[in-house]
């Protein structure tokens, strides 16, 4: 036998006593002579809060479960997670927490579990969830109430007064205007939005009105506006969705917030059955270092969604194909409740396919941007496609309609939507310009706009 360490078949069963050292103690351990590995120890000595369990969920867990967060309980004591030893086992064994739907690409801060992980956790709660030494344990995420997940922002700010969302009705969409935060510009490297009210926010978007029109409309309640904001241009800032993490631009591409500009919270907000009222906060992060490179959106999607009841299998395409080099540095997929999976992928001018996402297992409750860990180069004529595929069956646990209806495109939550928006880089900014006039005849074929009438 080669290596140091021992098979996993001879370890299983060993007596503690057999074992010369600990994880609290200041030497690796061994089985006589022979270092053990923190996984093959696993199989040893029985995993405990302090030395396994909490670095697992400061890194996985915390982001969600904290004070103040949106999971409905903190896991960053031994006393919030050991009395949930077991049904924290149960979640992650069936990798339905912690929520990571993409099965590939690799993205940045993933936070799907290892195997190992997974076993560590299982092990520790078949144990009785020992606690272990508490002078091991190493410092907990912050969590107070007011604490957001990236520390204390450069700019908080927050609706002026809260929203009444009635308890039936259709869906709303609101704006709100938050007065302008700053006197001068700042580059934003990052922001988080905390929704007041989770249960009733189905998404939010975060707008810079320059134009500073925008509070005429509101008089401290919000105002109507499905779609666009109500003003032009619209600068987008980022947004919420539900399970988003805060959003992160790249050191290279910060969005610049105007001096004076208004903020504006784009909100919608789906009835539960009785009366909510929402406050949802907005946190900004700055830099002083501007952008180096431009950042360009390109939108895959169908609006001709019109999906019978009962079918299992309904699938929506989309595709555009590169006039330029471009790299792809992130993806934000978008669909509601009866998505059933979504694979994005490139055709490379030699005919390789490259895989840009996929999902097979979607859930509109968590959904988020990904930044890929490593950006993707797409050469000029590859081919970016999109496949979603809807089940609008009585078998499908997400559908909102038993028994299933006809559902078509829309805005509201019991509609549907299809959209893939990959985030790309010209590789060459020459050719931002041949990009975007590309991209803006796409948008022009898809709506229908200058076509000539049917049968000319």
């Amino acid at each position: 036998m080669h290596g140091s360490a021992l098979p996993v078949p001879i370890l299983i069963g060993l007596p503690r006593s057999h074992v010369t050292s600990y994880p609290s103690a200041p030497v690796c351990p061994t089985i006589g002579s022979v270092p053990l590995s923190p996984l093959l120890l696993a199989f040893v000595a029985a995993p405990t809060f302090s030395h396994d369990i909490a670095p697992i969920l400061y890194k996985a867990c915390a982001g969600c479960h904290r004070t103040g967060g949106v999971a409905p309980f903190p896991l960053l004591t031994y006393q919030d997670a050991g009395k949930r030893a077991r049904l924290i086992a149960t979640v992650t064994a069936k990798r339905y927490m912690p929520p990571w739907l993409p099965t590939a690409p690799h993205f940045l801060h993933e936070m799907k579990l290892t195997e190992a992980e997974i076993a560590v956790l299982s092990r520790w709660a078949e144990s009785g969830a020992p606690e272990g030494n508490p002078a091991a344990a190493p410092t907990p995420p912050p969590q107070s109430a007011g604490t957001w997940q990236l520390g204390p922002p450069d700019i908080e700010a927050e609706m002026r007064t809260p929203s009444a969302v009635p308890a039936e009705g259709p869906d709303q969409y609101r704006c709100f205007v938050i007065p302008a935060p700053s006197a001068k510009d700042h580059w934003v490297r990052a922001l988080d939005i905390r929704p007041g009210n989770a249960k009733v926010v189905h998404h939010v978007i975060l707008f810079q009105d320059a134009t500073r029109t925008a509070r005429q409309r509101d008089e401290g309640s919000g105002y109507p506006c499905f779609g666009t904001p109500g003003f032009l241009p619209a600068r987008g800032l980022g947004g919420w969705t539900p399970g988003a993490q805060p959003a992160r631009m790249p050191d290279d591409i910060p969005e610049l917030l105007h001096a004076n500009a208004d903020l504006v919270l784009q909100i919608h907000y789906h009835p539960t059955g009785k009366p909510e009222t929402d406050r949802s906060r907005v946190a900004l992060y700055f830099t002083d270092q501007g952008p180096k490179r431009r950042l360009m959106d390109l939108p895959l999607g169908s609006n001709r969604i019109d999906i019978p009841a009962g079918e299992r299998n309904y699938k929506v395409t989309d595709h555009f194909t590169l006039p330029v080099d471009v790299e792809a540095i992130g993806i934000i997929p978008h669909a509601h409740y009866i998505c059933k999976s979504m694979y994005g992928y490139a055709v490379m001018p030699g005919g390789a396919k490259r895989t840009l996402i996929q999902i097979p297992d979607w859930n509109f409750n968590w959904q988020q941007q990904y930044r890929y860990a490593v950006p993707i180069r797409l050469p000029a004529d590859t081919r970016v496609e999109m496949e979603f595929i809807y089940d609008n069956s009585a078998q499908n646990p997400r559908n909102p309609n038993q028994p299933p209806q006809r559902v078509t495109w829309g805005p509201a939550t019991t509609d549907e939507m299809a959209g893939l928006h990959i985030e790309v880089v010209p590789v060459h900014p020459a050719d931002a310009k041949e990009l975007s006039q590309a991209l803006w005849g796409k948008m022009i074929r898809s709506t229908g706009l200058g076509l000539p009438p049917a049968g000319r």
